[in-house]
């Protein structure tokens, strides 16, 4: 009963690392979806804008939001906007 009992709980934890590995998989490249673009100086807001305007359509901000925005971002932050195509991707990088 009790080695019964140890099988049990042993399988359970194999099952939960296995879950945890494989959710791990998957969940990496979305939070790192926006990390592999190179980084944009404050001096291209003007593109960063454009971009941004295209791929959120009628939800976009105002012009001086938007450069707000932009100046206040990081490089990073900036590359990551240039490199979004999905609203959802925008939303991931500030």
């Amino acid at each position: 009963m009790l080695k019964q009992k140890l099988d049990t709980k042993l399988n359970q934890s194999r099952t939960t690392k296995a879950l945890l590995f494989a959710t791990t998989l998957v969940f990496i490249p979305v939070l790192t979806a926006c990390s592999d673009h190179p980084p944009i100086a404050v001096d291209q807001c003007g593109k960063v804008i454009a971009h941004a305007k295209q791929v959120l359509g009628s939800m976009a901000p105002d012009n001086a939001t938007l450069m707000s925005q932009c100046q206040a971002a990081t490089d990073s932050e900036r590359g990551c906007v240039m490199a979004a195509t999905k609203k959802g991707q925008l939303a991931q990088c500030m």
